[in-house]
């Protein structure tokens, strides 16, 4: 070759340029014809040689796509006979990125984006990123397969061919199965990924649409991913949404939304602008306009990468603020399951938050969801049910979902419990919608209760938790607390306590205790050693755990035959509870006085609890703004005032005062709760002088007309004793 073009520098410059022409071309394609027959034998398929001008013809896969061996020619020889001195690897305008310098400063740029990922990168709200930090599969040159050998052997003619020899090494690279890790490695390991990356940034666009369908395919190694991502391709890719060309920006979307799997990617496509440009594929096409197929891939497409994008808290906002929310709204109108399912999908990872809550409620999509619950598409219901799910957490949607009718048909996909992506979509919907009462009421009728109940057993934990969920919330009407006991779901529940999920705990907790509220009920708990397994978990690290486990033993504790005895049968029990009082987290603490309530009842516990240091822990919380906490703790504070010198000592303590001003709270549970303690710690005469000092008085007054008797009773106690108090002191200074 070397001979051959010392030889051609002596030729005139136009007869030197048709020759270099025609040899470039003719010779690059019959030689990688061989290769790629080479190739084919060594994949074990039949090899057949053919005269040499149907050899260099184009793959079938191109004709297909309009591109031909003449075509690509033309285009050749216009931009080869300029000029001999161009080296191969410069064929392409933008091929020259191909080269060493263009790689270093591509990796350069990495090192840079790696190391500006701060605290901004952590906005991902619903999902977990497990290709984050992909780990690179073991090297083991020895065993290596056939079609690694054959992807490496083209990747040179897609490195340094003219443009029709980069096509057809480009349509042989897809004759392998592209989906297949050891071909998807092999693209990487031979460095042809920098170069499809490069080709995308070309003026061929034969070329760029090569390159984004092996991407495309590519794209699913988690490797790929971030190999793409280093190397600048989602910028490009971003870029090429401009495009006239519908196949190309259809292309460049899809393999976004395979890209943008993790954290760094989605970022990347937010700050090139890529959310934007999405949302507009999105507009480009009208809902009401008679489908063309290219129309529905368009919008199919980039309602895929707006899915992947959507993952992240930040990219969730960039497409409100781009428009989204209408567009989403009127393409969930559509008919095509293709694009429904990425639409609803976009929709249920936005749903977490509440302005897109909102604009579901506001746009009117619950009744849509609730209408492809009944699609014959599975993974469509799952995402419509998916999306239920994060929307009913607002009372509001769960109004609408009843009332469009979308109960019932949750209901009826529970007995597709073999998919169980779908049951746990459609359990988290149940679950979400049972938090209104009327919800429940209307299970009641499809006989939900008693289909979750069969699924308590051999499910995955992500079943389990929304099943146990919504049996929980069922579980506060007696009607349910019955037919669960009288299906047996009581021991599978308590059985579930032994679980280390925490999600799954706190629902076990709050279904247990639901099902306690009743005395039978709670008799199988207790036979089952329920209420030990649930102290037990007072020893959990997680506070959500302490504080559900300390909620369900109220009602155990009241319900329970003998419960005093129970109670001190837990060995430290009590210690433990007590020195919950030390918690920072205020659920915590609201629980734990809620149960000190109960269990100060009996009077052997109290002793017990007082020994341990009830009153000075009790006393170190009055200071308090949360209504939730200053009720129970009054409740505590005024059963623990039964036992011994606890009165002087809660005085002593200046717990009094602080007590005082919670009767200026709102909140009428407060007052008849505050109004019980003070009536109790009013036996002293200290504390009598305290409340007087802190007005008590004329605050009582008015709660002595309250409609609430405990409220009116206690009220009228405690003024009384500071009356009496009034008066004999009065009698002893005046005599």
């Amino acid at each position: 070759m070397a001979k051959q073009e010392s030889s051609m520098s002596k030729e005139p410059a136009h007869k030197k340029n048709q020759h270099v022409e025609s040899a470039e071309i003719s010779g690059q394609s019959q030689s990688l014809h061989n290769l790629t027959e080479k190739t084919e034998c060594e994949k074990g398929k039949t090899c057949s040689t053919g005269p040499t001008d149907q050899r260099s013809k184009p793959h079938m896969k191109w004709k297909s796509s309009g591109i031909s061996a003449s075509q690509s020619s033309d285009k050749v020889r216009k931009k080869y006979s300029e000029g001999e001195g161009k080296s191969r690897t410069g064929s392409l305008p933008a091929k020259k990125k191909a080269s060493g310098k263009s790689k270093s400063v591509k990796i350069q740029e990495t090192s840079k984006c790696k190391a500006s990922i701060s605290l901004e990168d952590s906005e991902s709200s619903s999902e977990t990123d497990e290709d984050e930090h992909p780990v690179r599969r073991q090297e083991g040159g020895s065993d290596l397969s056939a079609e690694y050998w054959g992807i490496q052997k083209l990747a040179k003619y897609v490195k340094g061919g003219d443009p029709t020899a980069t096509l057809i090494a480009l349509c042989s690279m897809r004759d392998f199965n592209l989906s297949e890790e050891t071909c998807q490695l092999a693209i990487k390991d031979t460095g042809c990924l920098e170069v499809l990356i490069n080709l995308l940034d070309t003026e061929e666009i034969k070329c760029q649409i090569g390159s984004l369908k092996i991407l495309k395919e590519i794209s699913q190694n988690i490797l790929i991913r971030h190999a793409i991502a280093d190397l600048g391709g989602l910028e490009i890719m971003v870029k090429i949404l401009d495009s006239t060309d519908t196949d190309l920006k259809c292309l460049a979307a899809e393999t976004i939304a395979n890209v943008a799997r993790f954290k760094r990617a989605r970022k990347t496509v937010r700050k090139h602008g890529g959310i934007k440009k999405l949302v507009e594929l999105l507009e480009s096409i009208s809902v009401a306009s008679s489908y063309q197929v290219k129309d529905t891939e368009t919008v199919r497409c980039a309602a895929l990468a707006l899915w992947s994008c959507s993952k992240s808290i930040k990219n969730k906002k960039a497409i409100r603020k781009a428009g989204g929310i209408p567009l989403l709204a009127r393409w969930l109108k559509c008919s095509h399951a293709n694009i429904l399912i990425p639409i609803v999908g976009t929709l249920q990872e936005c749903a977490s938050e509440p302005s897109y809550r909102l604009a579901i409620r506001t746009e009117g999509m619950i009744e849509t969801l609730v209408k492809n619950l009944s699609s014959e598409h599975e993974e469509l219901q799952m995402h419509c049910a998916s999306a239920i799910h994060k929307c009913a957490e607002d009372e509001e949607i769960r109004d609408l979902v009843r009332k469009h009718e979308g109960l019932q048909p949750l209901s009826a996909l529970l007995d597709k419990s073999e998919n169980k992506q779908l049951l746990a979509a459609v359990t988290g919907a149940i679950w979400k919608c049972a938090m209104s009462r009327e919800n429940v009421l209307k299970f009641q009728e499809y006989k939900t209760v008693e289909t979750l109940v069969t699924l308590l057993t051999d499910q995955p934990e992500e079943v389990l938790i929304n099943v146990i969920g919504a049996l929980a919330e069922c579980c506060q009407e007696e009607e349910n607390r019955g037919t669960i006991r009288r299906l047996g779901g009581i021991a599978p529940m308590v059985t579930l306590l032994t679980s280390t999920n925490p999600a799954l705990l706190v629902n076990v907790n709050k279904a247990v205790g639901g099902c306690a509220m009743d005395p039978e009920n709670m008799a199988i708990i207790d036979s089952l050693d329920g209420v030990r397994l649930l102290w037990s978990l007072l020893k959990n690290p997680n506070p959500e755990v302490q504080a559900s486990a300390a909620w369900a033993l109220c009602p155990c504790v009241e319900n329970a035959q003998n419960s005093g005895e129970m109670v001190r049968s837990f060995v430290a029990g009590l210690e433990l509870l007590v020195n919950l009082l030390k918690s920072k987290d205020k659920e915590v603490l609201t629980s734990i006085c809620a149960a000190i309530a109960n269990i100060a009842k009996d009077e052997e516990n109290l002793a017990v609890m007082t020994d341990h240091g009830v009153v000075p822990l009790l006393s170190k919380l009055a200071n308090t703004n949360n209504n939730k906490l200053r009720r129970h703790l009054a409740e505590a504070i005024a059963h623990c005032c039964m036992w011994g010198s606890n009165r002087v000592a809660f005085g002593e303590a200046k717990a009094v005062a602080p007590l005082a001003r919670y009767l200026k709270s709102k909140d009428p549970l407060v007052h008849r709760a505050t109004a019980q303690a003070l009536y109790q710690l009013s036996e002293d005469p200290n504390n009598c002088v305290t409340m007087h000092e802190n007005g008590v008085v004329k605050l009582l007054l008015a709660m002595v007309g309250s409609t609430d008797d405990i409220l009116q009773e206690a009220a009228a106690g405690c003024i009384a004793n500071i009356r009496r108090l009034a008066l004999a002191t009065e009698k002893a200074k005046y005599g």
